[in-house]
C-alpha cells in the first residue's frame, strides 16, 4: 500500500525537490506550529530531518528505506552544509536542526499533562528528561540493537507506542531505522499523535553529549566539532562517507540542467 503524506499548513507550499527528496520549505517556527496544532488523538504523522549522512545513505538504500523518507508528512533540512549545497543549486532550504526543533517543542509546545513516548535511549536519559520537564509524562521503550533488521522488535515498538496514546512519539534510535519505524507506525494505523525522528537530540538536551557552540553551528562546522569530540565513532561518517555528497550534488545539478535545457 502506498502511503500519502498529509499537506503542509496552508500558504507554505508543497516544498522543493533536492536530490532524492522533496523538502518542505518551512522555518523553525512554522514546523513548531504544525506540531503544536496536533494532539494525542490526531492520526499519526511523522517528521524527518535529513542531513548529509542521510542523503548519502539514501543513494544506495533499499526501497523501503527511501519510501520511509519520501512518505514523511514533513521533510525538513537538518544540515547547514546541505542547505548551502542546495543554495548553490538555486534552491532555498530553510535549515531546522532536529536538536533545535526538539528543544523548542519541549520548552514551548508540550506542556503539563502531555504524555510523550520515547523510543530508544536509556532509563537514565528518560529520567533526566523528566527532571528537566517535570510537567510531562514520559513513557519509554528501549528496543534491542539491530532494529533495522529485526521486524519483531519493530512490531514490539509499534505496539508500545500504540498503547501509549502519547501526544508525540520521540524516535531516538538513529537513522535510518527510526524513519522506517515511523513509517511502519503510520502504516499500522494503530499509533496516534506525532512522530519525531530525533536521533541524539535528547542526549544533547540532558547533557550526555555536548553540542557545538552556537557560533560554530551557525558557521556550518558542527560536523567538525562532533568529529573532534567523538573521533573514533564519527571519523568514517565525516571523512569517508560524508564527502560523497559532493559528487552526488554535482550529478544531480548536471542532470537538472540537462532536463531543463
Amino acid at each position: 500500500m502506498t502511503a500519502t503524506a498529509i499537506a503542509p499548513p496552508p500558504g507554505l507550499g508543497a516544498g522543493e525537490r533536492f536530490l532524492s527528496l522533496r523538502f518542505n520549505q518551512m522555518p523553525l517556527d512554522a514546523v513548531v506550529a504544525w506540531v503544536a496544532a496536533r494532539d494525542a488523538q490526531s492520526p499519526f504523522a511523522y517528521v524527518v530531518t535529513p542531513n548529509v549522512d542521510h542523503m548519502v545513505r539514501l543513494e544506495t538504500s533499499a526501497a523501503a528505506l527511501r519510501r520511509a523518507y519520501e512518505s514523511a508528512d514533513l521533510c525538513i533540512c537538518d544540515s547547514r552544509v546541505l542547505g548551502r549545497l542546495a543554495g548553490m543549486c538555486g534552491i532555498d532550504l530553510p535549515v531546522v536542526p532536529g536538536s533545535d526543533l526538539t528543544r523548542e517543542l519541549l520548552a514551548e509546545t508540550f506542556g503539563p499533562g502531555d504524555r510523550l513516548c520515547l523510543i530508544g535511549g536509556t532509563p537514565e536519559i528518560a529520567r533526566a528528561l523528566a527532571e528537566l520537564h517535570p510537567g510531562l509524562e514520559i513513557v519509554q521503550h528501549s528496543p534491542p540493537m539491530g532494529l533495522l533488521h529485526d521486524p519483531a522488535a519493530r512490531q514490539a515498538a509499534i505496539a508500545f507506542a500504540a498503547g501509549a496514546r502519547a501526544r508525540a512519539v520521540l524516535l531516538a534510535v538513529g537513522a535510518p531505522q527510526q524513519e522506517l519505524l515511523a513509517w511502519e507506525m503510520r502504516e499500522s494505523k494503530r499509533v496516534s499523535g506525532t512522530g519525531l525522528c530525533i536521533g541524539a537530540s535528547i542526549d544533547f538536551l540532558v547533557g550526555v553529549q555536548s553540542r557545538a557552540p552556537l557560533a560554530v553551528r551557525r558557521a556550518g562546522f558542527e560536523w567538525a566539532w562532533r568529529l573532534m569530540t567523538e573521533p573514533k565513532r564519527l571519523w568514517r561518517r565525516y571523512l569517508v562517507d560524508g564527502p560523497a555528497i559532493f559528487p552526488i550534488v554535482w550529478r544531480w545539478a548536471r542532470n537538472r540542467r540537462r532536463a531543463s535545457s
